[in-house]
């Protein structure tokens, strides 16, 4: 079995939500559809919480009528019989009733708007479920909420997630396709949450991992994952393949189409992931898997809004203890840390998350002796395959961005990755210098 996913765009309109029922029943192989909601619900679900948490009623329900008339409109375009729009418009009643009454909830707190952002894609599975139904497919929907859930820490628990997935297919397991909702889930106390991290895609891997797919399948707008950033970069091209290990490090150094926490359970269980593009299904893609190929160097990604951060060791000579120290301080306000420079007395460090920044400032302080961090500062990150007896890679890295400052660099760390910093004012520049430069 195959699971498939796809994002909100590649649903956000009838014709598009149309032409996925006609890839996933092209072949009648069984598979599990993980969709994510309808591309714009669930900014305009924020927003209407937003409206609430300000005690504004009135805009709220002028936000939900807006979204529900989008949704009386997209049904219209979408189902092709009265039977079929009948339930579609029962579906629509039944969760904007339910927007309705968390509309009227005073207080409106954080549990309420998890259970408001999670009705993006309650909504896009139940219509899409209906759809399939009205055209004849033998498919059935598997409620997320049934088999997803996290622990106190926001991880999912893979064991109870193999476990209640399973319970929760075998009842229907003549049907050859499953709908199920990206993002959503259950948190320890059993309330509705979310994955955060990575969304539907994190999904479709949890998923994919439980079951140990045959294959996981990442449907977007684009053709697989690009050597470089197709928005900066004119020539970029598609990677037909990259290991776990190379598409985790562009993942998370800002390639966009993956988030990083996606690659982890298909890694751990082995289940190749191919990302797809839905305009135009019959293109290869990029498959990720644990083969990599002999390129040397495969792609460029860069990842914005880093902070860097310089620590001095006041004790001067063999201060041993002192990182540690360090990063205790890291760890204990959350904050992961990106980049990692050394020298016998100094540590510069970046991070991408400054909510805690000024607290850690002055804990470091308390030891250290700090310079003013350097903000709007942005990693690139060059990844393929530099062994270690690899000659002349950082030459060609360095010698294609020679024109361009660089605050840090990081390479040894890992036998994929060549990471810089840079000012973000140097960015486009970066990107373009070396595309020009390796590819």
């Amino acid at each position: 079995m195959q699971v498939w996913k796809f994002g909100g765009t590649s649903v956000g309109k009838p014709e598009r939500m149309q032409s996925i029922r006609q890839l996933i029943t092209a072949d009648g192989k069984p598979k599990i559809v993980v969709l994510s909601a309808l591309s714009g619900s669930t900014n305009t679900l924020l927003s209407i919480s937003e409206s609430l948490i300000a005690q504004n009623q009135a805009e709220a329900k002028s936000k939900a009528n807006a979204l529900r008339a989008h949704y009386d409109t997209f049904l219209i375009e979408l189902y092709q019989t009265p039977a079929g729009l009948g339930k579609g418009q029962a579906i629509i009643e039944k969760e904007f009733s339910f927007i309705d009454s968390l509309i009227a909830t005073v207080p409106y707190t954080v549990k309420q708007e998890k259970e408001m952002v999670a009705l993006g894609e309650l909504l896009s599975t139940q219509i899409f479920e209906a759809y399939l139904q009205e055209e004849g497919v033998n498919s059935t929907l598997l409620p997320a909420l049934d088999f997803m859930v996290i622990d106190a820490d926001n991880e999912p628990i893979m064991a109870d997630i193999e476990r209640k997935l399973a319970a929760t297919i075998a009842p229907v397991k003549d049907k050859q396709i499953f709908i199920t909702q990206g993002f959503i889930c259950r948190n320890p106390a059993g309330e509705v949450d979310n994955l955060k991290r990575g969304g539907s895609d994190y999904t479709a891997s949890l998923i994919g991992g439980a079951i140990q797919a045959d294959e996981i399948q990442i449907w977007t707008d684009i053709d697989g994952m690009h050597n470089n950033d197709p928005r900066i970069v004119k020539n970029t091209f598609p990677i037909r393949e990259l290991s776990f290990a190379e598409a985790a490090e562009l993942a998370y150094f800002g390639a966009k189409i993956l988030h990083p926490s996606t690659i982890t359970p298909a890694k751990i269980k082995g289940v190749p992931v191919r990302l797809k593009n839905t305009m135009e299904p019959s293109a290869f893609g990029t498959l990720i898997s644990e083969k990599s190929t002999d390129i040397e160097i495969k792609a460029i990604a860069a990842k914005d809004n880093i902070t860097a951060i310089y620590i001095h060791s006041t004790r001067m000579l063999n201060a041993y203890g002192f990182l540690k120290r360090v990063f205790e301080i890291f760890e204990k306000y959350k904050t992961p840390v990106d980049m990692i420079t050394t020298s016998e007395v100094s540590v510069s460090v970046t991070i991408d998350q400054t909510a805690n920044l000024d607290a850690i400032m002055r804990e470091l302080r308390e030891f250290a002796e700090l310079e003013d961090p350097d903000k709007d500062q942005v990693i690139i990150c060059i990844v393929g395959n530099f062994w270690a007896d690899k000659e002349g890679i950082a030459i060609k890295v360095l010698d294609a961005i020679k024109n361009i400052p660089i605050r840090m660099i990081s390479y040894g760390a890992s036998e994929h990755n060549i990471s810089l910093l840079v000012d973000a004012k140097h960015k486009n520049d970066a990107l373009n210098a070396l595309n020009e430069g390796l590819f």
